[in-house]
């Protein structure tokens, strides 16, 4: 498959672009949040921080990709591309404002719902995806009318689920950008410019910002920033996966945004059987459980990092075909649901199973002694 030399350079462009605004402009919007009073204090337990660090970082992020975006990407008589920026100029404004002042989850919600609605009803819609039943007859599933409510649904929940993993230096940060970089790479596979370019702005965008972000953070990016950056991919991946049925299987966009939609279906299902609202904040993400199970900051990015990595690269190779697709897609799943189930059981439960075998082992090793009765008719002594 022959990529476009010009096509690549645009990409490269986008992603330079992006990378210096952003890295140039998150100074300046520390100092700004420091004055506005944007700063997170930490106040509980699920803040891995100590000393108040200024957040809002996000908005360096949106700054260097929406000055890539029109330096280097016509949106004149583009209504869906128009319709995405637009949404995320809302999801922004509604990060900053909660970045200053904490707003209702409700609010945030249903501000969250009109944001994407506004691409929805402007044609960026999934209006199909591949049928995951390898035994049907019909090869894709057509969502008809629930089209709007189904897309609706997948960029709100995409956008909070980047959300959800923001709680580590760098991670929702880095996690987007490998997310961003695979579909880039597909997108340029597909020879799809649009796509590729805004995903090299993304791209560019985040890395510019990651000195600032990585452990020691010197900068939070916020809500504005995980928000806009999961709006953006949800949105992007309608525009760059759903909608080419021929290069792309139902897995390829779940995979490539696996890690934060696991974390967030298993932080639904935790909070729910515990008898709380599948929206109440604890300490039970993955990044947390990885703490606890005794990795420092860095070791635990670095960790969800490889996931995402292996995840993003299962999709490319599930784009691009090939004989070796299937093993290599296998093998990333048995990697990512070992990894996943050590997440998931704590270390504390390997060391009380590991100390019960233990005892009985040491029972079984060294029986107590049985108390010897004395002989009967035998007189006791006076």
């Amino acid at each position: 498959m022959v990529i476009e030399t010009q096509l690549i350079g645009y990409v490269v462009l986008a992603l330079l672009a992006a990378l210096m605004v952003s890295f140039l402009m998150t100074p300046v919007v520390k100092t700004f949040a420091y004055k506005i009073g944007a700063v997170d204090v930490p106040k509980d337990s699920r803040r891995m921080h100590k000393i108040p660090i200024p957040r809002l970082g996000g908005l360096a992020i949106f700054i260097g990709f929406m000055v890539s975006i029109l330096l280097l990407v016509d949106i004149r008589g583009n209504a869906q591309l128009q319709s995405i920026l637009l949404g995320a100029v809302i999801i922004v404004v509604l990060g900053v404002v909660d970045d200053i002042m904490a707003l209702p989850a409700m609010l945030k919600f249903v501000v969250q719902i009109i944001a994407a609605l506004i691409p929805a009803l402007n044609g960026v819609v999934i209006q199909a995806f591949s049928n995951p039943n390898v035994f049907s007859d019909n090869p894709y599933w057509v969502l008809g009318m629930l089209s709007v409510p189904f897309t609706v649904l997948w960029i709100v929940a995409i956008t909070n689920s980047v959300n959800l993993i923001d709680g580590l230096d760098g991670l929702a940060n880095g996690v987007s950008a490998i997310s961003a970089t695979t579909m880039l790479v597909i997108a340029l596979l597909a020879s799809e410019a649009q796509v590729a370019i805004v995903m090299a702005a993304l791209v560019g965008a985040c890395v510019g910002f990651m000195p600032y972000n990585l452990n020691p953070a010197k900068m939070f990016m916020g809500d504005t920033g995980a928000t806009f950056l999961g709006y953006i991919l949800a949105t992007m991946s309608i525009q760059g996966l759903f909608k080419f049925y021929a290069v792309i299987s139902f897995a390829v966009p779940f995979l490539i945004l696996g890690l934060p939609i696991f974390d967030t279906s298993f932080a639904f299902i935790r909070r729910i059987a515990h008898g709380q609202s599948p929206m109440h904040a604890d300490r039970g993400h993955i990044h947390h459980r990885l703490i606890d199970m005794g990795l420092n900051q860095k070791q635990a990015v670095a960790t969800l990092y490889v996931i995402s990595a292996i995840l993003g690269l299962s999709a490319v190779v599930l784009t691009t075909g090939g004989e070796q697709k299937a093993m290599l897609f296998f093998a990333a799943l048995c990697i990512v649901a070992f990894v996943a189930a050590r997440v998931v059981f704590p270390k504390e439960l390997h060391m009380e199973i590991q100390e019960e075998v233990e005892e009985l082992t040491e029972r079984s090793e060294h029986p107590k002694p049985e108390p010897v009765e004395p002989p009967q008719g035998a007189e006791k002594e006076e």
